[in-house]
């Protein structure tokens, strides 16, 4: 079966071939025979990935499609959209990691063969594996509102991860929950054969589980605004403080990170709900992949149509939509979860805390991640002095900014328990890591920040209480906190970090300062001469593409994802000069990793900006947005290369020009062509502007830390003012 029913915007088309969109738009311009638009908008057209991939083997732009590249393609071409394309791959996959012989044996005929034998297939390894999935033949009978999650299109809205619901007894009837998942039909799974058979082709190369990460993390990383997600480090620390459950709940999985967390064991029971039916789906089949283990996942608004009425779980997850006002007050205003209080309209995240306490066995625990003004706001005080009373609510963590959505707030962890005995004298414990906020957009030192919750909480949870760690951790009686306002804040509880050598830091801070002053200065560049009139004619000049064509160079472009903890080089860290702080989705992709001597520029922005890697930053990643050229050193010396790259005006003739954006065509950056002896003179002049760069940014970063540390110690008496 051809496929010619996949499709492909300019921006694929480029990432294809390894290039910029602007030359997507030449080669429309310039060449007759480019393929025609089959789909799309005039200024956003698509194209046949068929007839472009042909298009681009007859001009010589492409040896071959990466198999990667083309299984991206066709997914995110879909004809029934790329969500109900990731689904039919993750059956299939799951199918290939189970029963590989079964996969072999019904792909080995015609398309329409494998179409018609996969349902049965996919029932045998889908029923045992995800219970409770919808077969075919009822599955449109039972789905919600007739609609098959399977293949429900992506959400036109963002959608932000479910959250948990519970038995209700509303006044308006709520729509029942569905089962995650249903088992696809003949016809529905024709369009997606030419994709299935390369998602084998993939599975046999990575394996079956890398691919569907890969698969997912790209479709995630293409679509950050619709999916809030959970970093793996905060997952890896909620399932840390929940133990070591057997049955674990998470009613607003999104995209199940918080249960692939802890699914590393077999005797795992893990249940799923999500209101969006789409990340249900993925969760199940990502969950499915991962572990032995049963996973049970439903679709449907948890507050409103709890999946699970019955269970009590050993621990429950929970990343809950945040800051929801249309979260089921009217109707749940006698719903029996509400043992602690009816939440007011405005917190629903205190409805998402009973909800998960009311699922928990009595001593089990629950992890939930919290806006920090559920803390401190005064609708939901009464709430929280019950929590507090009850000894439902152990632990209040503040975290560091920038370790979850939104990056810019630092968020909470609740740790909660189901009462099993009355406490004589309850305490709390608080805990703050904001300290261990990183500089940049790395996020926080995650290694500290889970040696130091974790340590807090087993000292906490084994004696009771913990040693008073002053700005960090303390346990405090519940009767302090029982006031007007039952402000659970940890910094405005915790007493003022003691701080008796502030004044000796600052003075080492103040030596620095001098030091690199003093480097500044004699790294200045001299006076600048002119060259006379008559020795400035100009240069003959080539370009980056015509040098990557004559291979004195390769060029390579940032990744989509890539592997666990590895550091990113971002754009940001390019522009600010600093040290890779980024992180990709985590998948199987192949990641572009920096060498000493490339050259790294931004291509968003309009910064005149390229950086050459030492070997403090090699070994890193390529981030998004960003273009290595590796000179060959025999032909061009990279500091020579780095230095006329960022001339402004080179910059200014490379650029487009959208509404809101600046994208650089590297291809199109000049520079001289120049013998390799004087492109040494000029590169030694590059570097030492280089250095000259680097010392003015520590002189800045040093001059905001000493004037910071004294503000901060003469208002809180650290520091004298004489």
């Amino acid at each position: 079966m051809q496929d010619n029913a996949t499709e492909v915007t300019a921006a694929g088309i480029a990432r294809l071939a390894g290039v910029g969109r602007a030359a997507v738009s030449n080669w429309r311009r310039r060449h007759a025979d480019f393929p025609r638009p089959v789909g799309g908008t005039e200024t956003s057209p698509a194209f046949a990935l068929a007839e472009v991939e042909e298009w681009l083997r007859r001009h010589r732009k492409l040896a071959e499609v990466p198999l990667k590249e083309r299984v991206w393609q066709q997914l995110a071409g879909h004809p029934d959209g790329p969500v109900t394309a990731l689904v039919h791959a993750g059956c299939a996959l799951l199918l290939i990691h189970d029963r590989p012989p079964v996969w072999l044996d019904i792909s080995s005929g015609t398309d329409e063969r494998l179409a018609a034998l996969l349902p049965t297939a996919l029932d045998e390894v889908l029923t045992p594996r995800v219970p409770g999935t919808a077969r075919p033949g009822r599955t449109d009978r039972s789905r919600l509102n007739g609609q098959n999650p399977v293949n429900t299109q992506p959400a036109a809205t963002p959608v932000t991860p479910a959250t948990p619901a519970t038995p209700a007894t509303p006044a308006t009837p709520a729509t029942p929950p569905t089962p995650a998942l249903a088992i696809p039909t003949a016809p529905r799974l024709l369009p997606s054969v030419p994709l299935l058979r390369g998602v084998a082709e993939l599975a046999a190369d990575r394996g079956a589980r890398p691919t569907f990460e890969f698969l997912l993390g790209r479709h995630l990383d293409a679509n950050p605004r619709q999916y809030t997600l959970t970093p793996p480090d905060l997952a890896g620390l909620m399932a840390a403080l929940a133990g070591t459950p057997a049955t674990v709940l998470d009613p607003s999985c999104g995209t199940g990170a918080l249960l692939r967390a802890v699914a590393d064991r077999p005797d795992r029971r893990l249940h799923a709900q999500d209101s969006s039916p789409e990340l249900a789906a993925l969760t199940a089949l990502r969950l499915a992949l991962h572990t032995r283990a049963p996973v049970h996942a439903a679709a449907g608004d948890t507050l409103r149509a709890d999946a699970y009425p019955g269970l009590r779980a050993d621990a429950v997850l929970c990343h809950p939509p945040f800051n929801e006002r249309n979260w089921g007050h009217d109707d749940l205003a006698y719903d029996p979860r509400w043992e602690y209080g009816f939440p007011a309209r405005t917190e629903s995240e205190l409805a998402w805390v009973q909800h998960a306490l009311a699922r928990l066995r009595d001593g089990g625990t629950a992890v939930l991640l919290m806006p920090p003004a559920v803390a401190s706001r005064r609708s939901g005080r009464r709430i929280r002095a019950d929590l507090l009373r009850r000894g439902a609510l152990r632990a209040v963590v503040a975290l560091p900014a920038g370790a979850a959505p939104p990056y810019s707030v630092p968020l909470h962890l609740w740790v909660l328990r189901r009462p099993d005995r009355t406490h004589a004298q309850p305490e709390l414990l608080l805990v703050d890591a904001g300290r261990f906020t990183a500089e940049g957009r790395g996020g926080p030192d995650w290694p500290g920040v889970r040696e130091t919750v974790l340590d807090a909480w087993g000292a906490f949870d084994r004696d009771g209480g913990v040693e008073e760690r002053p700005g960090v951790a303390r346990s405090v009686p519940v009767i302090e906190l029982l006031d007007d306002d039952v402000d659970l804040t940890p910094a405005r509880r915790l007493p003022p970090p003691t701080d008796t050598d502030g004044a000796g830091r600052l003075a080492d801070v103040r030596a620095r300062l001098d030091e690199t002053l003093r480097l500044t200065a004699e790294l200045a560049p001299p006076p600048a001469e002119p060259v006379p009139s008559a020795a400035s004619g100009r240069l003959p000049l080539t370009t980056v593409g015509e040098l990557a064509r004559a291979g004195a160079l390769v060029m390579r472009t940032g990744g989509h994802g890539g592997r666990a903890r590895v550091p990113v080089l971002t754009d940001h860290d390019v522009l600010a000069g600093t040290a890779p702080s980024g992180t990709l989705p985590e998948s199987e992709e192949e990641p572009v990793l920096t060498e000493p001597g490339d050259v790294v520029l931004p291509v968003l922005g309009g910064g005149a900006v390229a950086r050459v890697v030492d070997d403090a930053t090699a070994g890193a990643v390529l981030g998004r947005n960003l273009v290595l050229l590796r000179p060959d050193p025999a032909a061009l010396d990279a500091w020579f290369l780095a230095g006329f790259l960022r001339g402004t005006a080179n910059h200014r003739q490379a650029s487009s020009y959208a509404s809101t954006a600046t994208r650089l065509d590297v291809r199109r950056l000049q520079l001289p062509r120049l013998a390799p002896d004087e492109q040494r003179r000029y590169g030694e002049r590059f570097h030492a502007l280089d250095a000259f760069e680097r010392a003015l940014r520590e002189a800045g970063r040093l001059g905001e830390q000493l004037v910071r540390g004294m503000y901060d110690g003469l208002t809180d008496g650290t520091i004298a003012p004489d």
